[in-house]
């Protein structure tokens, strides 16, 4: 179960669970086997701060305060957010896009493309 959530914060984070191990100087295969081995508080501490979460969260799935669940769990999706939130006109584009079926949307997707090769063209960016 531990190994799952780990596998599933790894993906969020594009990062592979060897690149992982690496990263926290854990031996290799040893996340693998950390539902199988008891792992250290020390080790599951590791793991939890590298992916913003709480050791229960690793242990149950849960956190014990709602509070402190990420409520993105990657930085790109944070930052995408955060900038629709600030820019109204972002916003507006985002909410109407919400409700086009998927042909429209394509299309002006690929206008604004268009528009902004244009612009990047002309020096306008």
């Amino acid at each position: 179960m531990i190994y799952e959530r780990i596998k599933e914060l790894s993906k969020t984070k594009g990062i592979s669970i060897n690149q992982l191990e690496k990263k926290l100087g854990l031996s290799k295969g040893s996340l693998c086997r950390i539902d199988t081995n008891r792992p250290s508080v020390d080790k599951l501490q590791r793991i939890a701060d590298y992916f913003g979460v709480t050791i229960e969260y690793l242990m149950t799935g849960h956190y014990e305060d709602e509070d402190h669940s990420p409520y993105y769990l990657n930085d790109e999706t944070r930052a995408i957010a955060q900038a629709a939130f600030e820019n109204p006109d972002m916003r507006s584009l985002f909410d109407m896009s919400r409700k086009m079926s998927p042909d429209r949307l394509k299309a002006h997707l690929e206008f604004m493309k268009k528009l902004q090769e244009s612009e990047e063209g002309n020096g306008l960016d």
